[in-house]
């Protein structure tokens, strides 16, 4: 029970990462707070993950500004206080399907995505307006209630294509690394105040994300993968875990590659 008492808001909580990271926290005793676009969804997982301890989702887009602001506030209203952030919510570079294309063009593997020549504006946008501008809202909608307590958790989802970039991906990997120069700088920002802002950058992971791709580009990332697997939501909930618990106290705008060595 390494979160008893504390309250988390999980951004993107309805399925894959986030709903990971919500199981485990619940089950480390946390009181978790679920956000996503889809109401449904929320309430689908709130009344899946509502035995293992207590659970509410909350309709927000991470995109808008002042929904952010808004659902902030009235979390902090209803539960007092919020102890934990992770600013998981996010899209994949394009279309689903196009990562098919890409890699009969032996370009290399990609879920999803558009070359630079072919990627549209509002593809771009879309992706820098949830991916990035989603994380500032969330962190910016939190930090001065967290510095005003003295504590606080900061977990920002980055991505290994932030560290060599993804062929296709130019918005989804732009996105990634940008998160990782925000983390360092608000740790700079916030340390003093006790709160800590990290970053956790998975690997290929075995989500709805990345499920929807061909059976030859799983296979091509498990044999770069000096693992030769993908990597499973439950071994990144526990990297968020120890940054959201007590024993990662100490670690402050650190980037933690949980990748199978794939960066290497």
């Amino acid at each position: 029970m390494k979160l008893i008492d504390r309250v988390a808001v999980i951004t993107g909580g309805s399925r894959g990462l986030g709903k990971a990271i919500a199981k485990a926290y619940l089950t480390e005793g946390a009181t978790v707070i679920i956000t996503a676009r889809n109401p449904e969804r929320l309430r689908e997982t709130e009344a899946e993950l509502k035995p293992l301890g207590r659970i509410e989702g909350v309709p927000m887009d991470v995109s808008k500004f002042g929904a952010v602001q808004d659902a902030m506030a009235r979390i902090i209203d209803r539960y007092g206080h919020v102890d934990i952030l992770v600013n998981n919510a996010g899209i994949p570079s394009g279309s689903r399907g196009s990562g098919a294309s890409l890699y009969k063009q032996q370009a290399g593997p990609s879920t999803s995505g558009a070359l630079l020549v072919d990627m549209t504006e509002e593809q771009f946008d879309r992706v820098i307006a949830v991916n990035l501008k989603g994380v500032f809202a969330c962190a910016r909608a939190i930090a001065g209630h967290m510095t005003g307590r003295g504590y606080g958790r900061i977990i920002n989802m980055s991505s290994v294509t932030a560290h060599n970039g993804s062929f296709g991906q130019t918005n989804y990997a732009a996105t990634k690394a940008g998160i990782i120069v925000m983390t360092q700088t608000w740790a700079k920002e916030l340390g003093n105040k006790g709160v800590t802002v990290n970053a956790v950058a998975p690997g290929y992971t075995a989500t709805e994300m990345i499920g929807h791709a061909p059976a030859e580009v799983i296979g091509a990332i498990e044999e770069r993968t000096p693992l030769k697997r993908l990597g499973t939501p439950e071994e990144m909930a526990a990297a968020c875990v120890y940054l959201a618990s007590d024993d990662g106290a100490f670690v402050n705008g650190a980037v933690l590659n949980i990748d199978g060595g794939i960066v290497l």
